[in-house]
């Protein structure tokens, strides 16, 4: 059985180094998949009732702007990711004062960060919305400004959040940060429908109800951090950047920040192609915009196993056991694959009822059915670049998957689009196959590079083979 000891949130952690590794991954990782799912809800409530509304432009602009948010915040979650690894390699080697250390230090950098991405964010949307729809002239234009300048306005308590929520679950706690989710997620839905059918507020309401909504579950997150009764509770006399660990967090976290980021933005210009489609653009993106929806269900579970082996890994590293951390990533690999194909095999099945639960116009429908009937069956080949990229970033080598991820999904999709669209075919579907097209010369990389490349436990940070934290 695993170990569970009081953390210093004052509640149990989950010692992850013994044990049943399958029942000890899971048991982490349900709690992620469910907070995931809410997590994806913001988006995805917003998205059903502006398309409740009729509105097909202002339904295709907030389901237009994901790229756009992911630029900023795919690159603070690589920060966070980075503390994530470091607290839990310290974590197994029971090192508290190195983890009280990295602690402070990330929500320092969580500070001054949130209010720079407010800024920059509110500044780069109307230059960045003109990329995806080809002018100020589309009709998504207007609603989805509207959306993303109220949106970053509060991106400050999605950063609180996502480096508190990443915190707790680096030592082994996943339940807090999915609670808070939860009630997270249930206030936005409750503001949703009272903004836009009862104060007929359109795409503003539902932006107005994310900013609350992500604001709650900052809160809850930060409550939790200070009230801690352990000698390393969080403490704002203790914040501080010390230099040292912040050179550890921006090594393990800047790579994976760049790569998330700039795969968001090269997705941007991925959302331009589909804009430029031959055919009506507003029908388009809103078939987009259902299918994109739908794709992130797909993807939920094998990200958050993937979340789970990064913590697995980093804390049996920590410990010195190598063949525990391959075994565990192997293992989660095998049962990403196993409900993945249940959930395309689902997909496939239902798509029409699918798409129509999002939107009532027949040609986003017809779209988002052509495009889930050709490209599901290719998420199979994500389970290996998601698992197998959360260990080795659980074994601090976050490089190798931030270029293998980049050359894949920014070059060589970029490459395709632009070879596709401009001399073969500028048809939806041929435009939409530069993901799988991505996903396929990302996972032969990957594959090849896992296989051969040679855990190092004394590479860890603070590995000594000790036990782990004690209170």
């Amino acid at each position: 059985m695993e170990k569970t000891k009081q953390s210093f949130f004052g509640r149990k952690s989950m010692d992850m180094t013994t044990g049943p590794i399958l029942g000890i991954i899971m048991k982490f990782a349900l709690p992620l998949l469910l907070g995931n799912l809410f997590q994806q809800l913001y988006n995805m409530v917003d998205t059903w009732v502006i398309g409740q509304t009729g509105d097909t432009a202002a339904y295709a602009a907030v389901g237009s702007v994901a790229p756009i948010i992911n630029v900023l915040l795919g690159f603070f979650l690589g920060f966070s990711s980075g503390a994530g690894v470091i607290i839990s390699q310290h974590f197994g080697a029971g090192n508290k004062e190195k983890v009280e250390e990295t602690v402070h230090t990330a929500m320092s950098l969580t500070f001054i960060l949130g209010i720079a991405f407010t800024v920059i964010g509110v500044l780069m949307t109307p230059p960045l919305l003109k990329v995806v729809f080809g002018s100020d002239a589309s009709e998504a234009y207007g609603p989805a400004k509207d959306y993303l300048i109220i949106y970053f306005s509060g991106i400050f308590s999605m950063c609180l959040y996502n480096m508190g929520s990443g915190i707790l679950r680096a030592i082994g706690d996943s339940n807090r940060p999915f609670y808070f989710l939860l009630a997270s997620a249930v206030t936005n839905t409750g503001l949703d429908l009272l903004f836009v059918f009862k104060f007929q507020m359109g795409v503003k309401g539902v932006a107005y109800a994310t900013v609350i909504a992500q604001t709650v579950s900052a809160i809850l997150t930060f409550i939790a951090l200070l009230r801690s009764d352990t000698c390393v509770r969080f403490s704002f006399k203790k914040l501080a950047i010390r230099k040292e660990t912040l050179k550890k967090i921006l090594i393990l976290g800047f790579p994976a920040g760049l790569q998330i980021a700039l795969t968001a933005f090269s997705n941007v210009f991925v959302q331009s192609y589909i804009a430029g489609v031959r055919g009506n653009q507003t029908e388009i993106l809103a078939g987009w915009t259902t299918y994109s929806k739908l794709d992130q269900f797909l993807f939920l579970p094998m990200q958050s196993l993937a979340i789970a082996v990064t913590t697995f890994v980093g804390q049996c590293l920590g410990k010195n056991d190598v063949k525990r951390a391959r075994e565990g990533a192997f293992k989660t690999y095998l049962v990403a694959s196993a409900i993945n194909a249940c959930l395309i095999a689902m997909f496939m099945i239902f798509p029409e009822p699918l798409s129509a639960f999002f939107t009532k116009d027949e040609g986003a429908i017809a779209n988002a059915v052509l495009l889930l009937h050709n490209l599901t069956p290719f998420y199979m080949l994500c389970c290996i670049n998601q698992v197998f990229s959360g260990a080795l970033r659980g074994a601090g080598n976050t490089k190798a998957p931030m270029i293998i991820m980049l050359s894949s999904f920014v070059l060589a999709r970029q490459i395709y689009l632009f070879v596709m669209a401009n001399y073969i075919s500028n048809e939806l579907l041929p435009i939409a196959f530069g993901y799988p097209f991505g996903w396929l010369v990302c996972a032969v990389i990957t594959l090849i590079y896992y296989r051969t490349y040679r855990f190092d436990p004394s590479k860890v940070m603070g590995s000594k083979g000790a036990k782990p934290a004690e209170e």
